[in-house]
Order: structure tokens, then sequence, then C-alpha cells
């Protein structure tokens, strides 16, 4: 019998088989052959690639034959403001860095304040657009090229993207979007519309240039039903297609189901915790997968497949050695679910002051990066 789950933009629920959803999303798995052609570009993988981490895609081989004839693309990608920024949203974000340092794209993000505003009945919109420049702090702090990295608040550029919008909203039926998100007629107009501001940056350089551009869409995969009405709809208005490349979710510190959660704040690690209380999360809420006392660990070993301390690894260890032999040793029993905590916490205390660091810089900067009418 299928394990039940829910995948939508708003919900993420249940154990995710990330094979259903390529069959039920309708995209195509990452396959050697693909890695290889990206490799030939960029003359390694990211280990997010290496991993099956990112998954899942639309379309990446035609944006690869589009750039080996030297048409180069644009990235877009960007966050739903409705609090603090935690580590899974910064999965998809790093590798967009990536892809950015290798490729030399552009980087157009989009902050959804109206998104948040409309499907959060507790957020006011002051405050989800307030929180959308605390967000883009996180997004600068990871290195993204002045420049070529441009932030925008929904509200505060609609005067660019509304007019791109109404174009979409013109073909968007109401029947699509309750195919596509289960809307019903309880859902409001402005949640029916939104789909068509999302769809907005996905075609917005080659509208604003006057020439078509490639765009790739790195994202988690939870966000697919609004590109899969984006891919419909843009060629219509005489633009390419976006691709897209899929990442699973980083699971809740309270089980390997699910997605991390930004209103459950003991399943999730924030960028801006100290490392007192980082320390104290994993340790309390993490979920293990070693044995009930220390002599059957021994004996029996642990199991790092469902253990969430080992799956946060995978996501921040870049040494696949170091992964391997942190994984063979908790799986023979050598490694102690509180040592393979210690692991992690290490890791993260690392990356979090540097992360912090840059964080604080990034206020001095935040104006070079965003735009808006």
């Amino acid at each position: 019998m299928a394990k039940k789950f829910t995948v939508t933009p708003w919900k993420v629920e249940g154990e995710v088989d990330y094979g259903r959803l390529i069959r039920e999303f309708g995209t195509e798995p990452i396959t050697d052959s693909l890695l290889a052609r990206i490799r030939k570009h960029t003359g390694e993988l990211h280990h997010f690639l290496r991993r099956k981490i990112f998954f899942s895609h639309r379309e990446m081989g035609w944006l690869l034959d589009q750039y080996e004839r030297g048409d180069k693309f644009y990235l877009y990608t960007g966050r739903g403001p409705s609090g603090n920024t935690h580590l899974g949203h910064l999965v998809p974000w790093l590798f967009t860095k990536w892809l950015q340092d290798k490729f030399d794209s552009e980087l157009w993000f989009q902050m959804t304040d109206d998104e948040k505003f409309l499907f959060n009945d507790s957020l006011s919109l002051e405050e989800s657009n307030s929180m959308a420049y605390e967000n883009a702090l996180d997004v600068i702090a990871l290195g993204f090229k002045q420049g070529k990295t441009f932030i925008f608040a929904d509200t505060d550029y609609s005067k660019t993207l509304y007019k791109h919008a109404l174009k979409v909203s013109k073909r968007l039926t109401v029947s699509t979007a309750k195919a596509a998100f289960g809307f019903t007629d309880s859902n409001t107009v402005g949640q029916y519309f939104y789909t068509s501001m999302q769809s907005v940056p996905a075609f917005l350089p080659s509208a604003l240039k006057g020439k078509n551009i490639p765009c790739l869409i790195p994202h988690a995969i939870d966000q697919d039903p609004h590109f899969r009405i984006t891919r419909d709809i843009v060629p219509k208005l005489g633009y390419y297609k976006p691709a897209a490349i899929h990442s699973v979710f980083l699971p809740s510190l309270e089980g390997p189901k699910g997605k991390m959660s930004s209103s459950i704040g003991e399943s999730a690690v924030y960028t801006t915790d100290t490392p007192e209380l980082v320390e104290k999360k994993i340790r309390k809420y993490a979920f293990s997968g070693g044995r009930d006392t220390v002599v059957e660990h021994r004996k029996k070993g642990g199991n790092p497949e469902i253990d969430v301390s080992y799956q946060w690894l995978r996501f921040f260890e870049e040494s696949d050695e170091k992964l391997k032999a942190v994984h063979g040793d908790y799986k023979s029993g050598r490694l102690l679910t509180g040592e393979l905590k210690q692991i992690l916490i290490d890791k993260l205390t690392v990356f979090l002051k540097r992360h912090q660091e840059a964080r604080e810089k990034a206020r001095k900067v935040l104006d070079r990066f965003v735009i808006m009418d």
C-alpha cells in the first residue's frame, strides 16, 4: 500500500516518496549522463548533485544545448518571507550560488511578501515586507555576486511586475489553478492570482532586454506546481519555457519525514541561532537512528538512513570521504548517537559563525542588491 504524503507549495507532510513525485509531477530524474554534461562545464559536481539532493529537473538538457550554442542563462529562485531563515531554506540558495559561480549567471531573487500575506492569516503585509529584507541578508551572506544579483520584494517592485503578471493571469484559468493547487471556492481571489506574480521572473529579463534569455529555476520540489503553470503559459507570451532543477527537503530535526518548518521552532535551526541553542536543539530534538542502549548499539550498530544528524551531514558535510567514514562508523556501532550529534553540532557551529558574520556585513550593502520601482 502506497504511503500517504502531501506536497504542495504551502504544505509538506508525511514521508515523501521522491520517485513517486517524479511520476506524479511529470519531471525527469537527473541521470548520470546529465551529470556528465554538467561536469563538462563546471569541472566538478556539487555534493548536492553527487548525493542526489538535487534529484529531478525539467529541460536541463535543452538549457545546456542553449548554453553550448553560446546562449547564457540566468537564474531565478526566491523566498516566501514569513519568518526567520532556517537551514532548509539555504539548500536551494547554496546550490544557486554554485551555479552562479560556475556559469557566471545573473540571479533574480524574488521575495514573495504578497504570497505570504495572502496565504498566512496571522501575518500582516507590513510584517511580511519587513521580513523580506531580513531574509535578504541571508541571501547576500552566501556570497552572491554584486552587480549580477537582483533581489526584489513583490510589493516594492510591483510597478514592473504587475503589467507582466496581468498577461499571465489573462491565460490562467480558475480550473487550472484548482487542478494544480487543489483550490476550492473558499480560496480568495488574491490566492488564485498570486501564481501570475511568481511566473514573471521566469521571463522578466527577456521582457526587459527585448530578447529571449534562457532561465533556470533551482528550487525545492514543492514549488513545482507554480512553475508547471508558468511553463504552460509563457510560450504563449513569446518567451522560452524556464528550465528547473529540484531539491529534496532538509528533514525536520524531529524525524526524517516531511521538511523543516518555520512555524515549529524545535524542528528547525535558524541562521540566527546561537551555538548554545544549536547544540540544545540537536541534542534534544534530533531524531536518532541509534539503539536503546550503548551495549546494543556497539553490537548491532545504528541506522544512518533514519538518523537526522547523519541526514543533515549529507547536506552540510562537503567531503565524501568524511561522510562515508561517519556512515560506516555509525552503522558498525563504533560511533555512538551522541558522538554523531557532536559532529553535526561542530559542523553547524562553524558554518553559522561564518554565515552570521557575513550576514551582519550584508546590512551595509543591502541596497546594492535590492531593486525597487
